[in-house]
């Protein structure tokens, strides 16, 4: 008697929490990063305008890459 024992491995973006939790921190870096972030570290932190701008600008460019990547993936039609 033989048992054929495939163990098959779900990759994290195969899964559909990967796909989910891919979803919700890309919009969280589009949206979330430009605007709250920048006003936490300038306005909360008093960190430098500037230097809270450009790390809202990267956040929000880390944003539109992973959605650009997903929409590839055709994660995101």
């Amino acid at each position: 008697m033989t048992e054929n024992q495939s163990s098959e491995t779900v990759g994290f973006m195969e899964s559909k929490f990967g796909k989910t939790l891919m979803v919700i921190v890309s919009m969280i870096l589009v949206f979330a990063g430009p605007t709250y972030i920048v006003y936490a570290l300038a306005g909360v932190l008093h960190v430098n305008l500037m230097a809270s701008l450009a790390v809202g600008f990267a956040l929000f460019a880390v944003g539109m890459v992973m959605v650009f990547y997903l929409v590839h993936k055709k994660i995101i039609s």
